[in-house]
């Protein structure tokens, strides 16, 4: 297929196939973690967040290029996970605004669009560091166009824009000395790769036959439905989980300047008393999420507006995983408040502390799970507060939050800079809304963050070399505030190898350890007792965090 010009319908199906071929490399996009933890998450958060575009933009059947673009990259900004992933929403945004306002390119105009597409990526990230994903595309944007003239084929641009993200992709490994050091290129950039190769396929005229997951999918995977939580006899008590995509009608309302709040003010109206409101506006589309018991009645409303797209409606006493979905639990509105805390954990027992401290909502991520742009924006609605104070947890969700916080107009949101669990922790004891100064309130969160030591213990799943530590697949791996300090395989020892290497241990007056859901209570007992015997100086304390991943997670204040 030769493209003299691109519409939005044959880009559509050009970034689709790029889609499926990253996920059909998926495995060995995460494989390149320089990180030898199991936490997945390059390949796993590019895949989602681009597959958040296409699941925007999959039942339009549009050829105006910029409306398509849009769509798409709301969709990816929404399902942004991960810096990978919010990077990766970041090119698609600024790509998509060059398109703004023009039904169709050429190659020069495609090559302008990728231009800003750049600009966008390097202008979202606080310090870009080159050798990542920011290096490939952008050498490759900067060569396909130089090369593209009026006269050139979108084709041309492509094939040169991958010819030069393959060698960007290779020099990764020498540009970056800790890539260099564990011997792989960048997961990031290798992502990026995939994508473009998809894209030049479908040119080739190789369409990926690849599933792609919705957006619904990317949530964990639903347990069979227990059809015998609501009986002949029950009466409805929780209602109704009710979501649709709502295409605006030019022939109903005026569509540019209809406001998303009509739909809101519906949904809160008496007859349909909508709990948990959230409703979002894309050009001239609308997606809602509502709980109320009369659905029939919402859907009956919603057409003076438009039509719809897809529906879905659950009953909410059903159960998912032995307990009612853990998403319609947490969308239930709070009372309005001025301050509110949204905090990200995994473990029941680390989610059960953070509510004792004063957390309003924990949204479920981790290592293996990273939240999406919309799971923070669901929380900020539910919270429903002036201010809220977000703890990300996670070094890799930390541009996800940001990315929420500029999107919700909601409330004053700010993100704390917490990269772990332990800091979080640490942060939560000294929760004190008090003062009402907000910069107050932030400038001891800070604090507390700053001066506890994160320790994070894990398995290998790879042999390896980082930070000059010499690292054998199963092994248990020790790290302190992002660094590998240790590697060995005595497991009830290995909790006292790491802390030692903590230079001013000696100055440390107490440590919590937060115990991972595989740590046998053998374990717990043996580490204990030789902590206690080799630190006699430190209190010691102790939380069953049933957390996956880090066997143990511990703060050292």
């Amino acid at each position: 297929m030769i493209l003299n010009k691109l519409n939005g319908e044959q880009f559509k199906e050009l970034v689709t196939n790029g889609a499926r071929n990253l996920r059909l490399n998926i495995e060995e996009v995460d494989s390149l973690n320089v990180f030898p933890v199991p936490d997945g998450d390059t390949g796993t958060n590019m895949t989602r967040t681009i597959e958040g575009g296409i699941d925007a933009v999959k039942s339009m059947n549009e050829k105006n290029l910029g409306v398509l673009g849009k769509a798409l990259s709301k969709g990816m900004l929404l399902g942004a996970r991960g810096n990978s992933g919010v990077i990766l929403s970041q090119i698609f945004r600024g790509i998509c605004r060059g398109f703004e306002g023009k039904e169709e390119v050429n190659a020069l105009e495609l090559a302008e669009a990728y231009k800003i597409g750049v600009k966008q990526a390097y202008g979202a990230v606080v310090t870009p560091v080159e050798g990542t994903i920011l290096t490939v595309f952008r050498e490759a944007t900067e060569s396909a166009s130089k090369i593209v003239t009026k006269d050139s084929t979108i084709n041309e641009f492509f094939e040169e824009h991958l010819k030069q993200a393959s060698i960007s992709l290779k020099k990764t490994i020498d540009l970056l000395p800790v890539l260099k050091e564990a011997g792989v290129i960048d997961s990031g950039g290798a992502g990026y790769v995939y994508i473009v190769k998809g894209i030049v396929k479908y040119l080739d005229g190789e369409k990926i036959e690849q599933e792609l997951s919705s957006t619904s999918d990317n949530k964990q995977e639903a347990a069979p439905i227990d059809f015998s939580a609501f009986g002949a006899d029950d009466i409805l008590q929780f209602g109704y989980c009710t979501e649709f995509i709502l295409r605006l009608q030019n022939s109903k309302v005026n569509v540019e300047e209809f406001d998303v709040q009509t739909i809101i003010d519906n949904l809160n109206e008496e007859d349909i008393a909508g709990d948990s409101i959230v409703a979002l506006k894309d050009g001239d589309v609308i997606k809602v999420h509502v709980h109320t018991k009369e659905p029939g009645l919402v859907l009956h409303k919603m057409r003076k507006y438009g039509e719809f797209l897809t529906t879905k409606i659950e009953n909410m006493a059903l159960q998912h995983n032995e307990n009612l979905s853990e998403e319609e639990h947490s969308q239930k509105k709070m009372e309005h408040k001025k301050y509110a805390i949204v905090a990200v954990a995994q473990g029941a027992g680390i989610k059960e502390q953070f509510e004792a401290f004063g957390v309003d909502v924990v949204v479920s991520g981790n290592q293996t799970m990273n939240p999406s742009t919309e799971d923070f924006i669901r929380a900020f609605k539910q919270v429903d507060a002036d201010n809220i104070i977000v703890f990300p947890n996670n070094k890799n969700i930390i541009m996800a939050a940001k990315q929420a916080a500029q999107l919700y107009k909601g409330a004053n949101v700010k993100i704390a800079p917490s990269n772990s669990i332990p800091q979080c922790y640490s942060a939560l004891t000294m929760l004190d809304f008090s003062s009402d100064d907000l910069t107050l309130i932030m400038g001891n969160f800070n604090e507390a963050i700053r001066n506890v030591v994160t320790v994070e213990i894990t398995t290998a799943i790879r042999s390896t070399r980082v930070h000059g530590v010499i690292i054998h697949k199963n092994d248990h791996m020790g790290i302190v505030n992002g660094k590998i300090v240790f590697s060995g395989r005595m497991k009830n020892r290995i909790v006292y190898d790491v802390l030692r290497k903590i230079k001013d241990i000696k100055d440390k007056q107490v440590v919590t350890i937060i115990y991972g859901k595989d740590v046998t209570e053998d374990e717990k007992v043996k580490n204990m007792q030789m902590l206690k015997a080799r630190f006699p100086y430190l209190e010691f304390g102790a939380i069953d965090g049933g957390q996956a991943v880090y066997k143990y997670l511990i703060a050292v204040e």
